[in-house]
This record gives structure tokens, C-alpha cells and sequence, in this order.
């Protein structure tokens, strides 16, 4: 004889409760990803009155997180900026290209669709299995420039986080002999642009959940997204993996980003070594190498730029 057992269902409290509880933590999400992103701001004014802000929106979680984190500050904000979504269109085979217009358009948010064929391009010069990386950002960075200058914009927003910033400083390190990272802002090659990366004090983990919660439309990329064995995704994993084993660590490298001590370090462009002499008096850190106490992380308590309650 064949029993059949049956799960009573959660009580109605209880289920109410479960729903309260992943309420309030994804509140608490929101909010602490606009505190983030307002400090950074605030902190390297990034945004200023009258700004006009180019997100480049590339249809990843990153930058989906970016534009409506961007959205709540303006609303918030003591300050006026507008804020224009911009995609490149690539011409990447089976790319969804009725996706981001209609998601910006249910938003009301003004968008640009920039259509050009650098897929093309990266596969006809890149040989097969190589990199594919550094090709494609160096056209799809001229381009975003010259869209930013036909649309007006004063500033570029990027949707690199704090993870990004950390890989970039281990690649340049370990591949390329250079103590160098991604700056939350910074000039343009040519000189005419600001690049600002507001997503700066964000952890990977913050967006992949958010982008969960929000249910963005993602996009994937058959370019990069496509090549498991890149530089950049070995470093992501050996970042995650000391997390799991030595949780602190990475927060304390990042700390290090914004604590240098260019005397204690060996680059003579920034520190003039050659005509160091004896001055009788004592000098800051003199030469203790290694400081025991562990670097604070960037004071996330309050924002330079002027919010509104988050809250």
C-alpha cells in the first residue's frame, strides 16, 4: 500500500514574517548601496550642479545597478544633474537589441543607442582564442567619447565596483610591474573628458544581488563574457577565495589603495629619493616598514556631497 504524505503549508504569521524579513533586508540594500555611491561622490566630486551625466549602460548588472542607484540620488540630491542612458550596440550575433530601449523607455529615462560594428572588427584582427579584452575597450571607449561630445555630456559614468578596481591593481602588479588600479575619476586620454566610476566603495556581491532583487534584464556579452580563462576572472577568483579564507584581507588591500606612502615606496618620480638628507627632526612613519594596526577601510559614515535623507 502506497502512503501519500502531505507538507502542511507555513502558517499565515509565519509566512508574513519571511516576506517582512526579505523586505527589510533588501531595504537595507538599497539603502546601503546609495550611501556607498553618494560617499564616493562625495568624496572625489564626482557630480556637480548642472552636470550632465552619460551612463554607459552595457545591459550587465553593473551598470543596470549604476543608472538606478543614479536615478534615487538625483531625487535626493541638493544639487541638479541630468542623467542620459547610452548603449553601444556592437553588432554582437543574436544580441537582444529591443531590450534596453523598451526597458528605458518604461523608466522615462532619455537613452541614445549607439550602433556600431566593432564585433566585426575584434574577430577579424584578435586571432582565435587570444584576448579579446583590450582591442574591444579601446573602441568602445573612443566611441563613447564622441557620443559623450555630440550628446553634451559632462561627465561619463562607469559601472566598475570596488572588485573591478581590486583586479585591475593585482593585473597591473602581477602582468604588467605597475602599482596602478582604476581611479574613481579621471581625465581622458584626450584630455576633454571625466570618467567617473561611482560604483567605487561597491562590492560585486552588493550588485549580483541587487540585480536579483530588481530583476534587470541582463544581457550577456559574447565577447568577453564568452573566454573563461581570462587573467581578470583568475585574479576575481583568488580575491574570492581569500575572502573566504581571511576575511578582511581584501578590505584592507583596498583601504591600502587610498593610503600611500610614496617615501616608503621605490618610484622617484614620486618621492625624491636622491636629495633626502638628515634634518634633526623627527619624521612621520620614519622608517617603521610595516604597520601593525590594520588600514581603516573609506569611512562610509557620511558623504561629502549634500543627500537627503536615504532613508
Amino acid at each position: 500500500m502506497t502512503t501519500t504524505m502531505q507538507v502542511a503549508a507555513p502558517p499565515v504569521d509565519q509566512t508574513a514574517r519571511q516576506h517582512e524579513k526579505v523586505t527589510y533586508e533588501n531595504n537595507k540594500l538599497h539603502k546601503r548601496l546609495c550611501r556607498q555611491v553618494g560617499q564616493a561622490i562625495g568624496d572625489f566630486n564626482m557630480i556637480e550642479d548642472g552636470d550632465k551625466v552619460m551612463v554607459c549602460l552595457s545591459g550587465g548588472k553593473d551598470s543596470y545597478a549604476l543608472l538606478d542607484i543614479l536615478m534615487t540620488l538625483r531625487e535626493r540630491a541638493p544639487i541638479n544633474f541630468d542623467i542620459i542612458a547610452v548603449n553601444l550596440d556592437q553588432k554582437q550575433p543574436n544580441f537582444p537589441e529591443h531590450i534596453l530601449p523598451a526597458y528605458l523607455t518604461e523608466l522615462g529615462i532619455p537613452f541614445h543607442i549607439e550602433n556600431q560594428d566593432t564585433y566585426s572588427i575584434v574577430k577579424r584582427v584578435i586571432e582565435e582564442g587570444k584576448t579579446t579584452c583590450s582591442l574591444c575597450s579601446r573602441l568602445r571607449r573612443g566611441i563613447l567619447y564622441r557620443v559623450a561630445d555630440e550628446l553634451g555630456a559632462t561627465k561619463i559614468a562607469l559601472g566598475h565596483h570596488r572588485d573591478d578596481i581590486l583586479e585591475t591593481f593585482f593585473l597591473n602588479m602581477f602582468f604588467g610591474g605597475k602599482l596602478k588600479s582604476m581611479p574613481p575619476k579621471l581625465q581622458s586620454d584626450d584630455g576633454k573628458h571625466i570618467v567617473i566610476r561611482p560604483l567605487a566603495y561597491v562590492k560585486e556581491a552588493d550588485t549580483e544581488r541587487y540585480a536579483d532583487i530588481k530583476q534587470f534584464p541582463i544581457i550577456p556579452c559574447d565577447l568577453c563574457g564568452s573566454q573563461e580563462n581570462l587573467q581578470r576572472k583568475q585574479l576575481k577568483n583568488m580575491l574570492r577565495e581569500w575572502d573566504k579564507k581571511n576575511p578582511g584581507r581584501t578590505d584592507n588591500i583596498f583601504a591600502a589603495l587610498a593610503t600611500v606612502a610614496p617615501s616608503h615606496l621605490m618610484d622617484r618620480k614620486l618621492f625624491n629619493f636622491a636629495d633626502l638628507a638628515v634634518t634633526g627632526a623627527p619624521v612621520a612613519e620614519g622608517d617603521i616598514a610595516f604597520d601593525e594596526a590594520p588600514c581603516a577601510a573609506p569611512d562610509m559614515s557620511a558623504s561629502v556631497i549634500t543627500l537627503r535623507s536615504l532613508d
